[in-house]
């Protein structure tokens, strides 16, 4: 469906599941944490065509380029569920088996839940919380890439990709819901698994710039129990870091 106006003009109030695009907007998470408020259920998704005031992690604004994918879902939190913040990690895995299967096998994932292409930053997700409503939002440079700072990034422009936006995001609607699925019903172990078939190889070196403003330099050596990520250090001690800026050396 699309409407071509905001995304408050099309879902208003507690409705059953939507999956809606919409022309433009200024954010779809800000948008879907808004409706979440409003009591929308679990399972609705926003595309936009296009965003004004796109957002990345750490508040660093993601440029909104034409031809890309900017989508946002809304998971409801329950007691049974895994921690919420290993939603990151299941984000990460049902879109990078959206874009494989659509015929780019080469991706794979930073912690904790960037894609990557030739080492160079092929998608971003954005996992917000507000109360039991988390939404997870999806910027793939599809058409073009954003130009970043200080970071390398790429898109599936040349590279025999075919696939519209709208195209990927069915797909990702029905694989995100089956990972969705997969962790609260078997637990983390699956996606973790998942996810670590996808990434570099153990003992790429990495960074991790903490938020006290200091940094790590250590070997990957793959993800705790909880989804963590794990850092062997020059003196061989491993250190689990749970928040932090990861870059590939």
């Amino acid at each position: 469906m699309d409407d071509g106006g905001s995304a408050g003009a099309v879902l208003s109030g507690p409705a059953l599941p939507a999956i809606l695009t919409v022309a433009e907007t200024g954010s779809t998470n800000a948008d879907l944490l808004a409706l979440a408020a409003d009591g929308a259920h679990e399972g609705s998704w926003l595309r936009a065509e296009r965003q004004t005031a796109g957002r990345g992690r750490q508040g660093r604004a993601w440029e909104s380029l034409g031809g890309n994918l900017y989508a946002s879902t809304l998971i409801r939190i329950v007691p049974t569920d895994p921690p919420a913040a290993s939603l990151a990690l299941v984000c990460a895995v049902a879109l990078a088996e959206t874009i494989g299967t659509l015929g780019c096998p080469a991706v794979t994932i930073k912690w904790p839940n960037d894609l990557l292409l030739d080492g160079a930053k092929l998608a971003g997700i954005l996992l917000e919380r507000s109360g039991d409503a988390v939404i997870a939002g999806f910027g793939v440079n599809l058409a073009t890439h954003p130009t970043i700072e200080g970071r390398q990034t790429a898109s599936l422009a040349g590279r025999l990709w075919v696939h519209s936006a709208a195209e990927l995001f069915d797909h990702l609607v029905s694989d995100f819901a089956r990972w969705l699925g997969i962790w609260r019903r078997d637990g983390l172990a699956p996606v973790i698994a998942r996810w670590e078939g996808q990434a570099h190889p153990l003992g790429t070196p990495l960074v991790a710039n903490l938020s006290d403003g200091s940094s790590l330099a250590g070997a990957f050596v793959g993800l705790a129990d909880d989804g963590a990520l794990r850092l062997r250090l020059a003196d061989g001690a491993v250190r689990v870091i749970h928040a932090a800026d990861v870059f590939v050396v």
